[in-house]
């Protein structure tokens, strides 16, 4: 799915300012120097920093597109971490890690709750006992209203893309539809599409899922603030404490 994909993430998240991703992450599991997984990668936007800040960064992905694509970004960051191709329903790990973080709707793309309770049993068991899971949702009131059935578009110099949604309220699950322009040698452009699913779990899901895997301490928050997490919140932080071995 993210063969293509892959290759205009970055682009089209060129507006992210990941360093101030990063140091809110980093304000939520600890300061360096820490042994740290970050899963569901994609092309480095977390893990990168983190391992700029001095953390020891086991970065994990199931795609190996984007794998290659943060490999050689940490490359031009001159940053080290490790990379490896992994499900993070079923991830595991060398030694126990002080934290494991997902930034930007990883979570999401565990379309049930079942999958999203098996990647909470998986950073449970990568975890030493008080460590820190911490990871973002787009909220279910994202999903449904903001994204909803609406179609979007945008056009960049080198990359742009046509993103139609439906969302099925039964499910919880939203379907993205999406065709993307990619700039070719010579100014042509390539076009490919692709398709998307996620899921709209509720802040309820999560924390039942997140105390049922071992979790305490679980914190739903506004993302990027300290507040807890409001209805309308579009984006959702979650941090839990491995409270138990299960």
């Amino acid at each position: 799915m993210y063969e293509k994909f892959a290759a205009v993430y970055d682009i089209l998240m060129a507006d992210v300012d990941r360093a101030l991703w990063a140091k809110y992450v980093m304000g939520l599991i600890g300061e360096p120097p820490m042994f740290v997984a970050d899963v569901a990668c994609g092309t480095g936007a977390l893990s990168i920093p983190l391992a700029k800040a001095g953390y020891r960064v086991n970065a994990i992905d199931s795609s190996m597109e984007m794998l290659s694509r943060a490999a050689e970004n940490a490359r031009k960051a001159g940053v080290k971490a490790d990379f490896v191709q992994q499900d993070m329903r079923s991830f595991s790990l060398h030694r126990p890690a002080d934290a494991v973080t997902a930034a930007c709707d990883g979570v999401n793309y565990l379309t049930s709750i079942q999958a999203v309770q098996r990647f909470f049993t998986s950073a449970n068991g990568a975890l030493k006992m008080g460590g820190r899971l911490a990871f973002d949702i787009s909220s279910r009131y994202k999903l449904s209203h903001t994204l909803g059935s609406n179609t979007f578009a945008e056009d960049g110099d080198n990359a742009a893309y046509i993103w139609k949604n439906a969302y099925d309220d039964d499910t919880k699950l939203i379907e993205m539809r999406l065709t993307f322009y990619k700039r070719a040698q010579g100014g042509l452009y390539e076009r490919f599409t692709e398709t998307h699913i996620q899921r709209a779990h509720s802040v309820r899901e999560i924390k039942n899922a997140l105390t049922k895997s071992g979790f305490g301490e679980i914190r739903a928050l506004g993302a990027f603030s300290q507040r807890e997490a409001a209805e309308d919140d579009e984006r959702i932080q979650f941090v839990a404490t491995k409270t138990e071995d299960i």
